[in-house]
């Protein structure tokens, strides 16, 4: 345990210019004497902790003193490795500041560490792209991602509808959902954030004037915000259906699943035969008649009556197709 935290000690000194014995003991979660005999002990095993005196002291170290990554055990060291995923680094532009950036880490470990990452390699894989889509690197993507890593605003074009618009953007951040890579961005001096597809970008210019970012900003809540409201935008109609048991098992995987999840709460317990009556919120009658095919004898669609005689269309043609 004590070596656990000796190390820590060492860590946070050296990603700070000094720390007061207050500050080391409230991130150790010990004592400020535990802290003061931590660091003499450093000091005797000669990491050259350096004791400032006085009201406005604390403790650094000296010299540029930077200690090896040899505190790292083989889970911490696979878990570095999987931190970045190729493909997407290759897009952005990144892949060879990737690659030295773990010969590096490589070369800080010790000997029986430096196969994690081909260790790491050879178990685990992400693969983003959806099934039996090709996907396509936007071509302005390394320009776009450039500038989200400098912080630096970028004026953009395009495409929306059969027109073309012009924006000056900061942008945030990037998100690479099933194959497609989206930018999230603030308008500037508009102040609201929104998203961005970059396949859709037809012209970008990276300016030499950083944007200060704001530090509440926090991606993956906005994403995950943004992305929840894009799919109830797209679910504007409704239809009545009376479903199976088998049905309402196989329901979240044709439709929406939270759309099926709040409809289940809603409904009424289920018939004498198990079946549940739901009223379920889809983009359209085209795609709820495509979604609850799929579910064949397990799914009855009482409303709208169109959707109903699509089906009743399609029992009559199954039927004399397969000679009933």
């Amino acid at each position: 345990m004590r070596a656990a935290r000796l190390i820590k000690m060492v860590l946070l000194l050296q990603s700070r210019p000094a720390m007061t014995a207050a500050e080391l003991a409230r991130e150790l979660e010990v004592s400020e004497r535990t802290v003061t005999r931590d660091a003499q002990a450093l000091s005797e095993a000669g990491v050259p902790v350096y004791a400032d005196r006085g009201r406005a002291g604390g403790y650094r170290l000296i010299g540029g003193y930077r200690t090896r990554l040899t505190g790292l055990g083989r889970s911490e060291a696979e878990a570095l490795f999987l931190s970045g995923v190729p493909g997407a680094l290759r897009e952005m532009g990144l892949e060879d500041a990737a690659s030295a950036a773990t010969l590096k880490v490589s070369a800080a470990l010790m000997p029986s560490l430096r196969d994690a990452s081909r260790s790491a390699a050879q178990r685990f894989h992400l693969d983003a792209p959806n099934w039996f889509k090709e996907p396509k690197t936007p071509e302005l993507l390394p320009v776009v991602a450039d500038a989200v890593w400098d912080d630096r605003r970028i004026v953009a074009r395009y495409r929306r509808g059969e027109s073309e618009v012009g924006r000056e953007l900061e942008p945030y951040g990037l998100v690479l959902k099933a194959g497609v890579w989206y930018l999230c961005a603030r308008v500037a001096g508009h102040g609201s954030y929104r998203v961005y597809r970059i396949d859709r970008f037809t012209a970008v210019d990276r300016g030499e004037e950083r944007f200060e970012r704001d530090g509440e900003f926090d991606l993956p809540g906005f994403w995950e915000e943004r992305a929840e409201q894009f799919a109830r935008s797209l679910l504007r109609a409704e239809v009545v259906v009376r479903v199976s048991p088998g049905g309402v098992r196989r329901l979240p995987y044709t439709v929406d699943p939270q759309s099926v999840r709040e409809a289940l709460r809603a409904a009424d317990a289920p018939d004498g035969d198990g079946w549940v009556t739901l009223t379920l919120p889809v983009e359209s009658e085209e795609v709820a008649h495509t979604q609850l095919a799929a579910l064949g004898p397990e799914v009855e669609v009482l409303a709208p009556q169109s959707l109903r005689e699509r089906f009743t269309d399609d029992a009559i043609r199954l039927a004399a197709l397969y000679g009933a």
